[in-house]
């Protein structure tokens, strides 16, 4: 289920809520005035990295066991 976040009108206070969908356009109660003037504010976020991808040969990788890393030739 998603979070999302709210903000009360009457006291300005920020809070959020962990539901459905409708959830989001209903109107919610502020923990902190117990007032329902509030409305869903507009949420994102981000996912950045890079995504890697190592090679296994099934030995462990370098420390001369062969598994790249070294020198040595198998």
């Amino acid at each position: 289920m998603p979070i999302y976040e709210f903000s009360c009108l009457s006291c300005r206070h920020t809070f959020d809520v962990f539901g459905t969908y409708a959830s989001r356009d209903a109107r919610q109660v502020c923990p902190s005035c117990e007032g329902t003037n509030t409305k869903a504010l507009f949420s994102t976020f981000a996912v950045t990295g890079t995504a890697t991808s190592t090679k296994s040969t099934g030995a462990s990788a370098g420390g001369c066991g062969c598994g790249g890393g070294c020198a040595c030739s198998n």
